[in-house]
């Protein structure tokens, strides 16, 4: 095996994370060596497909509006002022439906993916972990608590810390601001063609994760870097990514 060391100019040691964000640059056979997996949560690491579908379902039918899952499925993305769009909602009645969207999903307490803990656990023994999600600040936060998994995560990007959304880079741009790395070592795991669309506008790989996605063919088509069936299978594609 051929290795490649590539030295500049090393940070100053009083450096947030100095034995991270020291400018060396590794490749094998010329490849970047990853050091940072940053995760979607609905849908990726959280089984919320449901809960969220059920809460669009009543907060459609709270404004009058027939909405089927099936149409759901149609248009769906991690931005829900596309859906509002698709379903024709008038943009006066966006706050409204937002608060009643809240109000139901609140019914509903979704668990995180089967394995998705575990994985959590194996790679951070490896890896860098961060959260970039579209979902609201407070909600995914509070999920994170809940399901004991925010101490996991290096920073956590939700829909209000970026100036625009999925699948504009923004969001993962920021996280990469955060964390002081370049796009060329992350690999960014979503369930949605919004996720891959925006790791590969960053500059970053990106892998779909096909069961838990409400979308699987249109995941496809946006052409991820890998696929993988279930969220427990992330750890041995990553051995060699």
């Amino acid at each position: 095996m051929c290795v490649t060391l590539i030295f500049v100019k090393m940070k100053k040691r009083n450096d947030t994370f100095p034995s991270v964000f020291s400018d060396q640059v590794r490749s094998v056979n010329g490849k970047n060596v990853l050091k940072c997996v940053l995760f979607d949560w609905d849908g990726t690491l959280l089984d919320s497909f449901e809960a969220d579908a059920q809460a669009y379902i009543h907060m459609f039918a709270a404004l009058g509006m027939k909405w089927s899952i099936a149409e759901l499925k149609r248009h769906y993305s991690p931005n829900w002022h596309h859906v509002y769009r698709a379903a024709r909602l008038p943009r006066a009645k966006w706050e409204d439906a937002d608060r009643l969207w809240m109000k139901f999903y609140r019914t509903h307490q979704p668990e995180l993916q089967p394995g998705a803990r575990r994985v959590l656990s194996a790679l951070e023994r490896r890896f860098i972990l961060a959260l970039v999600s579209s979902g609201s600040r407070a909600r995914v936060r509070r999920q994170l608590r809940e399901h004991e998994v925010a101490a996991m995560f290096r920073t956590k990007v939700c829909s209000e810390d970026a100036p625009r959304r999925k699948p504009h880079p923004a969001p993962l741009r920021l996280a990469l601001d955060r964390l002081r790395l370049s796009p060329e070592v992350c690999v960014y795991i979503g369930d949605a063609p919004e996720d891959i669309q925006m790791a590969h506008r960053a500059g970053m790989r990106a892998v779909g994760v096909l069961g838990g996605s409400p979308v699987p063919e249109r995941l496809r088509a946006a052409s991820p870097d890998a696929t993988i069936e279930t969220i427990r299978e992330l750890p041995v594609l990553l051995r060699n990514f």
